[in-house]
């Protein structure tokens, strides 16, 4: 199955676990040690809502910020409009051809930015998810989707330290399992 035709599923995955961080949940500390909450969340906003956007539409970056979004008012249903809106742009064959780039330097195969995308949608979605103390979990395409794109971008994304060192998991454990491995976490992590 194509990611394209599965980034709107990704994104209403990832929008629900952000819409569901409480007020009191955004000092927790995350799987990502850089980062609590609150920071993981305006990471989260930077890459994964207009910047994705721009990616998949080819347009110029604006320089990255990271800002705490959680201040504004209504800031989860305007990070679910942002995502929605990538994941749409993302949705149609065309971002998927030619070069872009997530990060307006050097540009890359839009197909590999893309899976960046899907991946960033979906791992942080977990990261939120467990910091928080929601529950996560993917339906088999999903999580397929995932292990497929985090392994074929893992070794690139540890150059661009993306992801840390990948963490063993059993190769008869879940798919969602293998797949945090492969980006640096541990899928057992708890607050």
């Amino acid at each position: 199955m194509e990611l394209r035709t599965l980034m709107v599923r990704a994104v209403d995955a990832t929008a629900e676990v952000v819409q569901g961080v409480g007020p009191g949940a955004l000092d927790r500390p995350t799987p990502c040690p850089e980062f609590d909450v609150r920071a993981l969340i305006g990471h989260t906003a930077e890459w994964t809502t207009e910047r994705a956007r721009d990616a998949a539409l080819k347009r110029p970056l604006a320089a990255a910020s990271e800002k705490d979004v959680t201040v504004e008012p209504g800031w989860a249903d305007r990070y679910a409009q942002g995502a929605r809106a990538a994941g749409i742009a993302w949705s149609k064959p065309a971002a998927w051809e030619g070069m872009t780039s997530l990060s307006g330097r050097t540009p890359r195969a839009a197909e590999w930015v893309g899976g960046l995308v899907f991946s960033e949608f979906l791992v942080h979605a977990w990261d939120l998810a467990v910091a928080t103390g929601q529950r996560f979990t993917l339906d088999d395409d999903l999580a397929e989707a995932l292990l497929g794109a985090v392994a074929s971008r893992a070794d690139k994304a540890r150059e661009y330290k993306a992801y840390g060192p990948e963490v063993r998991i059993p190769a008869s454990a879940l798919s969602l399992d293998r797949a945090l491995g492969l980006t640096g976490r541990d899928p057992t992590w708890s607050a």
